[in-house]
């Protein structure tokens, strides 16, 4: 493998064209963030205008997940066939479909089949505005330009609960309508600007296509000594010899993601089924410590906290919009410096404790006849202390990490796999969340997070290792049992490479 010190590892500069390719291709998580967030306040308007029960409330929270898990299965089969560039228009032109609908809304049925329909939207963005991102960076800025696309999904909650407090002043017929349809429009315009970008040169060798990827190397690194080293690396990863300087080769292997589910999940290496325990594992624990019940029932916790008004349970979730996109802020600048195994048990830390506490102060309101200040503070306190450590963590870091450390011909699908059991967790708490904290008190519901929180932070412990500036092709060796590793106090682990 070429070395990275003279190419890759040497860039500390940002290139402006990769970084702003990151920034073209996130945008679609801002309207899949503005569709999660939007829902927490429109479900209050929805329940009172179509009178539905609290079940058909969870089927409609959740839904969007299970829907998402299907689309992510299918997205990742169509970006190695297609390519990324197109699975990100797709993505759009679906959202588009979902919002319209959604917005129309005359009944709980077409609303909840709008749902569905944006839900496969989501599947496909939420696989492919990582790869893509990670497969365009070099390694000392991978990290910041991967986390974009979960600053995007931030600031698309926080604009989804901006949008409910001011249209939640319209009429009830109208506000919520709006609140969902208003999406439709910048789906459409990312789908006519995302057409500018160019595709992953990473995918562009899989088809062979050298040249072009080249071309687009040559932009997106800082330096002609960084695109050559980085197209020989990806050359050596496709199967293909470095030295190679044809414009278009074919390839011996199938290259549009024949086989990689046999790969994946019926004869693994030994490699590959240490990453896809950590791909898995890391999207399952993400959503497992209970974020959705925050994000998405926020105002029935603040109620149950003891805060009544509606306004006020609008504003106060607003405030964990701003915190959780606040702290993601903060995360980009550490997540190439600090490393990404670090932020992950610091973070899932912090939710420990915060989960702990919150618990405590909700069981303290629930049993009391009055409202308790210090507990309906301790509550908002915590949440938002919640939502701050999630933030700087678990929230970026999880696609972060799981973008990097397939192999190329696995990444798309191996990502999609990932995707799909995020969505799967996702849907599992967005619609049993009421009926649990029925059952064992919303206290003891968040005090089984904590536990959760737990057992999150052991497993990031042992099984993930360090990837903080490495190439794409290098993570894989981090994986390999016949790799030699030990402990390091700088990295978490440090991993000598056998290059035999």
């Amino acid at each position: 493998m070429a070395s990275m010190e003279g190419g890759e590892k040497g860039s500390t500069k940002m290139n402006k064209y990769s970084c702003a390719c990151s920034i073209v291709a996130s945008m679609i998580s801002i309207i899949f963030g503005y569709d999660t967030g939007v829902m927490s306040g429109a479900m209050i308007f929805i329940k009172e205008e179509l009178q539905i029960e609290d079940t058909q409330v969870e089927i409609l929270a959740g839904i969007l997940n299970i829907c998402a898990l299907v689309g992510s299965l299918f997205a990742g089969r169509t970006s190695d066939k297609i390519g990324r560039r197109y699975t990100i228009v797709v993505a759009s032109i679906i959202f588009m479909v979902g919002s319209i609908l959604m917005g129309y809304g005359p009944s709980y049925a077409v609303l909840l089949t709008g749902r569905c329909i944006a839900g496969i939207g989501v599947g496909f963005a939420l696989m492919i505005a990582p790869v893509y991102t990670s497969e365009i960076a070099a390694p000392t800025y991978r990290g910041f330009l991967s986390s974009l696309p979960e600053l995007c999904i931030s600031l698309g909650i926080l604009s989804g609960y901006i949008s409910n407090y001011f249209f939640g002043k319209l009429s009830l017929r109208l506000g919520w309508r709006l609140m969902l349809g208003v999406a439709a429009i910048p789906s459409l315009g990312l789908a006519i600007g995302i057409l500018q970008m160019p595709e992953s040169p990473r995918w562009l060798v899989l088809q062979g296509r050298l040249k072009d990827a080249k071309e687009i190397l040559l932009k997106i690194s800082n330096s002609k000594e960084e695109a050559e080293t980085r197209l020989a690396d990806i050359k050596l990863a496709a199967g293909i010899d470095a030295a190679c300087t044809d414009d278009i080769v074919k390839l011996p292997k199938k290259t549009h993601g024949e086989g990689v589910w046999k790969e994946l999940l019926l004869r693994p290496s030994p490699t590959v089924r240490r990453i896809l325990l950590a791909g898995i594992g890391i999207h399952f624990f993400q959503h497992a410590v209970g974020i959705e019940a925050v994000i998405l029932y926020g105002p029935r916790i603040f109620k149950k906290a003891g805060v009544h008004s509606k306004d006020k349970l609008l504003l106060a979730t607003v405030g964990v919009g701003i915190t959780k996109t606040t702290f993601i802020l903060v995360s980009q600048s550490l997540v190439d410096k600090v490393g990404r195994r670090r932020l992950l048990l610091i973070s899932t830390g912090g939710c420990i404790v915060a989960l702990g506490a919150l618990g405590f102060a909700l069981t303290i309101a629930e049993h009391s006849k009055e409202i308790v200040l210090w507990a309906l503070c301790l509550s908002i306190v915590a949440v938002y202390i919640f939502m701050a450590f999630f933030s700087i963590g678990l929230a970026p870091v999880t696609w972060v990490y799981s973008s990097e450390i397939f192999p190329l011909k696995l990444r798309a699908q191996g990502m999609s796999l990932g995707v799909a059991v995020n969505r799967l967790m996702n849907a599992t708490i967005s619609m049993t969340f009421i009926e649990i904290y029925k059952a064992i008190t919303i206290g003891g519901t968040f005090f089984m997070f904590s536990g959760i929180a737990v057992l999150a932070w052991i497993f990031f412990y042992i099984f993930l290792p360090e990837t903080k500036g490495r190439s794409l092709e290098e993570i894989e060796m981090l994986f390999d049992p016949r790799c030699k590793s030990k402990n390091s106090t700088e990295s978490g682990v440090n991993v000598v490479l056998d290059r035999r």
